[in-house]
């Protein structure tokens, strides 16, 4: 049985069933990053969000950061983002950069946005068509207007603060156990091995299954197994990652499993691991 159109997101996480069905009644985007971009095909109608050029602070030296209100209300305009739009976001990974686009518009003021469980492969292996070519838009400009959220992202500061025992709240690190441990070199250049003391590690690929989101009782299992005192509804959470990216599927997760207190570290090791003389910020290595 299919669905019937809805105004209403079921959830931050929608089926390939439910967007096929509401496909002509939501902006779709795709929010696919190197080294998974489809160039040649993307879900019909979809327009990109390039989290590595407009959709990132054209200011700031560390990969795709947040905008301010002003740039990302421009181009959130610029691609068709209306006042009352309901927003999916897709990436060609399964579960990858789309909870970034997520994160990045539910900290802009949008309230109806969520992600595609499995994203373009789970769209293609429905048998779902697709349109060649890459994502593009070229409509009238939307009349949405940004409304910030100043918890959404923290700094180093804020981090630190948290980690040298201020406020109530776990630092939990989406990358590799190797690149937590500082046993596997970093992907990016000038980058310390390790992480950030008294930070946890919770891999966002293992809350991922073929390209979905693992079941909410199996969410729940792993946050609260990843770090002493990590207990959901009690205890905030900030998500860390290589760059911010990833960070946001543990954000993601984190809102499925009934974690309503996290904020992304944006950034993250890229800005924390940086090999500065002025002032390092202290890491450790091992488990």
């Amino acid at each position: 049985m299919g669905f019937e159109p809805l105004t209403l997101l079921p959830g931050p996480l929608v089926g390939v069933e439910w967007l096929a069905c509401n496909v002509n009644h939501v902006v779709v985007l795709d929010a696919s990053i190197a080294p998974h971009l489809a160039h040649d095909r993307h879900i019909p109608g979809a327009r990109r969000f390039d989290i590595d050029s407009e959709f990132s602070d054209p200011a700031s030296a560390l990969p795709h950061t947040m905008p301010g209100a002003a740039q990302l209300q421009e181009q959130l305009r610029a691609i068709g983002i209306n006042e009352a739009s309901t927003v999916v976001v897709y990436d060609a990974a399964g579960i990858y950069s789309a909870p970034r686009a997520w994160w990045m518009l539910k900290a802009a003021g949008l309230e109806r946005v969520a992600v595609l469980d499995g994203g373009l492969p789970a769209w293609e292996g429905a048998g779902q068509a697709v349109d060649q070519g890459p994502a593009g838009y070229d409509g009238a400009a939307g009349d949405v207007v940004v409304r910030l959220d100043a918890d959404a992202f923290v700094d180093a500061d804020h981090v630190a603060a948290v980690l040298g025992g201020e406020g109530d709240a776990v630092v939990l690190d989406a990358r590799s156990r190797e690149r937590f441990a500082g046993s596997a070199p970093e992907p990016r250049e000038g980058l310390r091995a390790g992480h950030m003391a008294g930070s946890a590690n919770l891999p966002f690929a293992e809350l991922v299954r073929d390209g979905r989101m693992a079941s909410v009782p199996e969410l729940r299992r792993a946050f609260e197994e990843s770090a002493p005192g990590v207990v959901l509804g009690r205890r905030g959470l900030i998500t860390s990652c290589g760059s911010g990216v990833t960070a946001s599927v543990l954000a993601l997760a984190a809102e499925l499993a009934g974690e309503p207190r996290v904020a992304v570290y944006d950034g993250s090791w890229a800005d924390w691991g940086r090999e500065d003389p002025e002032g390092a910020r202290p890491i450790q290595t091992g488990a």
